[in-house]
């Protein structure tokens, strides 16, 4: 479905709550990014293994596994701005908590704080996802979302590079602040981002209902929701892979060192990641979202067997293009599947949100392929998950026809 010429992606009416709600995913951009970062980083100071080290990525993204429906309850129940302002606290709380559990001196020290900004994050996720593709015509839904989704690339550009600064290099301090400080300082940034919250108010938007066929009349949700939604735990799959085993992918390889690494995933892969955000909510104004879908999932695809062809260089640009590539799909997929869930979309938001898993679930499997198999074997996974990514666009854009 392409959207109409000439309607802007938010109004007069919505630009200030568009660039507040924008805000928070450049804070979860952050979070997300310094785990990837800190994923090789307890590799080589607490001795842990490349499947065991997945565990951080368990943590944070099983808390959306757990917290997904009643996170959607309580903001279904209290309003988005209650349920941004919840989200923050908990993030702050679980940021602070690294400070009474020894500032995370010990590998499994640090899952308990994690958990908690797992916790808050999803809260973020589950109110400001569906509120962005809501500020404006449904027709632009995927456009507004992926031009949202932008400044998340920036926040994981900006957390990377913090990150890999900190935690690489030679003048850091001792393991046992190195983990904490970062966290400790964006807890206190988010407090501010939550005051900001508690003293302005966002205006109730009544999301209007998307009309893709008769199946989506009523107060069910189609089944064909049920694909985008299985589609978005693929991707899950795939991107939180590629993030968190990038660092290990291009340093392993001996051209660069982590430091180097990491500077290549903020400034390369991040960087074509939000740039590619950024294009994709203005191709969407000319091209359907889901030809557009389709067009990066093969190229995706492309990427990944130069990556698992384990060709020096070549595969290690091919491992920084996939990004650009896999920037539009979350908030393409999330608006598409929105679109098949008809009055429920409040509910069907909520269920998006438990694709995250998808995060703890790659790395895990993953990390332990790679153990026993080597990493550019264990690339596998991720490729696998942009195939279901190009079935789904490819039945969208069918039915779109």
């Amino acid at each position: 479905m392409t959207e109409r010429r000439g309607t802007p992606l938010v109004g007069n009416r919505f630009l200030w709550p568009f660039v507040l709600i924008t805000s928070l995913f450049f804070v979860w951009g952050m979070a997300r990014a310094i785990l990837d970062v800190l994923n090789k980083h307890v590799q080589e100071t607490l001795s842990v293994s490349k499947g065991e080290s997945a565990l951080l990525q368990v943590t944070v993204y099983g808390a959306y596994f757990l917290m997904a429906l009643p996170a959607g309850w309580f903001i279904r129940s209290r309003g988005t701005r209650t349920g941004v302002v919840v989200g923050l606290l908990l993030f702050a709380a679980g940021a602070f908590l690294f400070v009474p559990s020894g500032w995370g001196s010990t590998f499994y020290g640090l899952l308990l704080p994690l958990f908690v900004i797992g916790c808050g994050l999803v809260m973020l996720e589950v109110a400001a996802n569906p509120y962005a593709a809501a500020l404006g015509d449904p027709l632009t839904a995927a456009g507004r979302l992926n031009r949202a989704q932008s400044f998340n690339g920036l926040g994981s550009i900006v957390g990377a590079l913090a990150g890999g600064l900190f935690f690489f290099t030679e003048t850091a301090g001792p393991a046992s602040r190195n983990v904490a400080v970062p966290y400790v300082v964006l807890g206190a940034f988010v407090l501010l981002v939550a005051l900001c919250f508690v003293r302005l108010r966002l205006p109730e938007v009544v999301v209007e209902r998307d009309l893709r066929g008769p199946e989506d009349c009523g107060g069910r949700i189609a089944p064909t929701f049920y694909f985008g939604l299985f589609a978005l735990f693929c991707y899950e799959v795939s991107e939180i892979t590629i993030n968190t085993f990038f660092i290990n992918f291009v340093s392993d390889s001996g051209y660069v060192s982590p430091l180097h690494a990491s500077l290549l995933l903020s400034f390369g892969g991040l960087g074509l990641f939000m740039a590619g955000r950024f294009a994709g909510s203005a191709l969407m104004r000319r091209v359907a979202a889901e030809r557009l879908l389709a067009v990066c999932a093969v190229g995706a695809l492309v990427c990944m067997a130069c990556v698992m062809a384990g060709d020096g260089w070549l595969s290690v640009g091919a491992l920084v293009a996939c990004y650009v590539f896999e920037s539009i799909m979350f908030p393409t997929v999330f608006a598409l599947s929105l679109g098949y869930a008809g009055e429920r979309r409040a509910l069907a938001s909520s269920l998006l949100m438990l694709s995250v898993v998808g995060g703890a679930v790659g790395p895990l499997l993953t990390g332990h392929l790679a153990d026993a198999f080597g990493l550019t074997t264990a690339f596998a996974v991720p490729m696998v998950g942009f195939a279901v990514v190009l079935f789904f666009a490819m039945f969208s854009l069918e039915r779109g026809r």
